[in-house]
């Protein structure tokens, strides 16, 4: 059967029901080990959403400069014959239709295209390309391709003369970002890309939002981690604050960590709750570590907030009695409000206690500026 059109082997094939009593379905599955196309998949994950692309893979065997705009892969649209009476687009691969899927919505190349399911289809010219997306995914190539099916046509520009040889058309993933990655076909020394973007924040968000309506919404660590990324982007705040009451609830089995009861308080902070953050605060500040409430003291410096976090690194100071790093702490403090001559006695006290050479040199530095009426930085 290797002469035979694959239209053609898929209807004998269909005929020879008849002797082997299969269904038409089955044998329209059966794929022969001599078939020359290779079946692919491929994937990525882009922040939360997942891309998967399958494909049948033609070789160029021999055929080079001789694939595109050819019947191997021609231009614009074309009757194909075969029971094909409609001008088609390119399968962008062989045999079967190429499906993507994308688990959200996604833009591709600035064009909003819903989370789903597509044929994907390529109107080729000879200095362009029209990317076709599809709702019908279980068509053989586009012998009965529909137009009114299509979701979606996205222009691109082909990428011509590449350096090396493709001989197995394949779909690539370059140039991944935090919220976009380029999809490219290549075959032969062409390369056919297009960018696939995300709402990464929306995404992310209602992708949370599935997950703790399952078994999750009952685990209080992942309530914990859904209610400070809210937090961190400042986003659904009222919700979140709903996932971390059950997570801190004790009657939930709920934790009562720094991590967690800090999280409340910034959440309580954002929604103007002044009085309840506060409180909030000093319960995690009673059950934090020596290093979690150190670094409390530094994130309010980082906020400009000086008398606070001088009061942080001070209340350390005393809980931990002076252990590791709460001198390092007395030295923000006491610089950040411009105390100087304080700031170099817990400085040179701090320097003793450094638990490895780069603190130390970090520490001496801060020393010399001290030393010199220079606040740190």
């Amino acid at each position: 059967m290797k002469n035979i059109h694959p239209f053609f082997a898929l209807l004998l094939l269909s005929l020879s029901t008849l002797s082997t009593g299969l269904t038409p379905l089955q044998a329209q599955a059966l794929r022969l080990p001599e078939n020359t196309n290779l079946h692919c998949k491929t994937g990525r994950r882009l922040n939360v959403t997942d891309i998967e692309i399958t494909w049948n893979a033609p070789g160029v065997k021999g055929r080079e400069g001789k694939i595109w705009g050819t019947p191997v892969a021609y231009y614009g649209f074309d009757v194909l014959g075969f029971g094909s009476e409609v001008k088609s687009p390119w399968r962008a691969g062989a045999d079967e239709s190429t499906v993507m899927s994308f688990s959200t919505d996604v833009l591709i190349n600035g064009k909003k295209l819903a989370a789903g399911k597509y044929g994907f289809f390529i109107a080729l010219y000879p200095d362009s390309c029209v990317l076709i997306f599809n709702k019908n995914t279980e068509g053989w190539g586009s012998y009965f391709y529909r137009s009114d099916l299509d979701v979606l046509h996205v222009s691109t520009v082909q990428q011509k003369n590449q350096p090396h040889l493709v001989e197995r058309l394949a779909y690539n993933f370059y140039n991944q970002t935090e919220t976009s990655v380029e999809v490219a076909l290549e075959w032969e020394r062409w390369k056919i890309p297009f960018t696939v973007e995300v709402d990464a924040l929306n995404s992310t968000l209602e992708y949370l939002r599935t997950q703790m309506s399952g078994a999750l919404g009952f685990d209080p660590p992942s309530l914990e981690q859904a209610a400070l990324w809210c937090s961190n982007h400042n986003v659904n705040l009222d919700q979140a604050l709903q996932w971390i009451d059950a997570a801190t609830d004790p009657r939930l089995g709920g934790s009562s960590s720094f991590k967690a009861l800090s999280t409340k308080a910034t959440i309580l902070q954002k929604q103007g709750k002044s009085a309840e953050a506060d409180a909030m605060m000093e319960k995690a500040m009673e059950n934090g570590s020596v290093n979690e409430i150190h670094g409390y003291g530094r994130q309010l410096l980082g906020q400009k907030k000086n008398k606070e976090a001088f009061a942080v690194f001070e209340k350390n100071y005393k809980k931990f009695q002076g252990a590791w790093p709460t001198n390092a702490g007395m030295m923000r403090g006491y610089s950040a409000l411009g105390d100087t001559k304080s700031a170099l006695k817990y400085a040179k006290l701090a320097v003793e206690q450094a638990p490895d050479a780069q603190n130390k040199d970090f520490l001496q530095r801060c020393v010399e500026k001290l030393e010199q009426g220079k606040t740190i930085d």
